[in-house]
């Protein structure tokens, strides 16, 4: 009985979970004033062609998405070094101040994102970056998540006696981060590439304050164009949605098997 209840449970998440998504499909292949009917329609319609040649036509899209690529590709490449460096670091190695810095690096997850924008804009400014991809990929390069996840891995799926074995083998710090560490931080890497990625790629503010050249746009903030002044084509603008998803869903499909591939082989271990 307990294991119905929770099959039951479960399979009421998923249906929560998903219903956003079968409901963006269901708005992307319908006319725009279905959006509004009521009862609301939850049948498929014919219309997903003719809205994709819409956004097609209103916005740069493939511009906007190779734009969005390129911008969390190299964020995310960075992210991932510099995290999982400064993570080694702090998990396997004492050094002067240690402690202090990386609760200074914490307390900088408590500063909420908002407060950041001004300060880094201006300075965006001074550097003379505006309107251009250092001003979107160069703030974002580091991240105190991302340094505080791969510490707290760290220190749990590296040993001292595999780091004492490469010592004697005469490794040094970098090399024992690129060939001892990073094969066994994969999952915790694989989880930080798919967080970063997403966040650059929805990213929309930050973008929409620094860009001012259209044909630099992310995907996000071209997708905000599909949005009219006085009136919006509610169905157009769910099908520019669903089409920004899909990189994203293929992307998670590819990388979540190795996810769960090395999560599955670091719990048999030991």
């Amino acid at each position: 009985m307990k294991k119905f209840i929770l099959h039951m449970c479960l399979v009421l998440g998923v249906i929560i979970s998903i219903f956003p998504f079968y409901w963006l499909i269901v708005m992307a292949t319908n006319i725009s004033s279905a959006s509004f009917k009521f009862p609301p329609i939850w049948t498929f319609g014919d219309q997903l062609l003719i809205n994709i040649q819409k956004v097609f036509a209103e916005v740069d899209f493939l511009k906007a998405i190779t734009n969005t690529i390129f911008v969390s590709t190299i964020t995310t490449t960075f992210v991932l070094f510099f995290s999982t460096l400064a993570g080694f670091v702090f998990a396997k190695f004492e050094f002067p101040g240690k402690n202090k810095l990386f609760f200074f690096t914490l307390g900088t997850m408590m500063i909420p994102a908002q407060l950041s924008l001004i300060p880094n804009f201006i300075l965006m400014q001074e550097f003379g970056w505006i309107d251009s991809y250092k001003a979107l990929i160069i703030p974002g390069l580091a991240s105190a998540f991302g340094i505080f996840w791969i510490k707290q891995y760290a220190e749990g799926a590296i040993h001292d006696d595999l780091l004492n074995a490469a010592r004697i083998d005469g490794c040094g710090i970098f090399r024992m981060y690129w060939s001892v560490a990073l094969p066994v931080l994969r999952p915790a890497i694989a989880f930080l590439g798919i967080f970063t990625f997403m966040g650059v790629w929805n990213d929309y503010l930050w973008p929409l304050i620094v860009l001012n050249d259209p044909t630099k746009y992310t995907l996000m903030v071209a997708l905000a164009n599909l949005k009219g002044l006085h009136q919006t084509d509610m169905a157009v603008v769910m099908t520019g949605t669903l089409l920004g998803t899909v990189p994203l869903i293929v992307l998670f499909l590819i990388v979540s098997k190795q996810f769960i591939s090395n999560i599955a082989a670091g719990a048999i271990k030991d």
